[in-house]
């Protein structure tokens, strides 16, 4: 992996987590709003899995170009990232569900 890949998946997967910040942050206000607990205990992990994406971004960026770990890093980070997003779907879901039952 040379180091302008690393450089491109960087931005690439920065921007991904640039966009699921809003939807975490939008579900914690609505979550504090109706204080309800269960859904800020879910959201912190979803927080707490951002960041586990963001420190191995970070982690791949010091690696550069060492390909073998790189490869397996943005590996790990892609399917971390698909993960979250899978997790924010399905909040966003459930939050949509019970607002319309509300």
């Amino acid at each position: 992996m040379t180091v302008a890949e690393v450089k491109a998946h960087e931005e690439k997967i920065s921007a991904q987590l640039d966009e699921a910040r809003a939807p975490v942050e939008e579900i914690e206000a609505h979550a504090r709003r109706n204080k309800a607990e269960a859904k800020i205990e879910r959201l912190k992990a979803l927080k707490t899995k951002r960041e586990e994406i963001e420190k191995k971004l970070h982690q791949l960026m010091k690696i550069g170009v060492e390909a073998t770990v790189a490869t397996q890093l943005k590996a790990d980070i892609d399917a971390e990232l698909a993960k979250l997003k899978t997790s924010l779907g399905e909040f966003g879901m459930k939050r949509k569900s019970q607002s319309a039952t509300s």
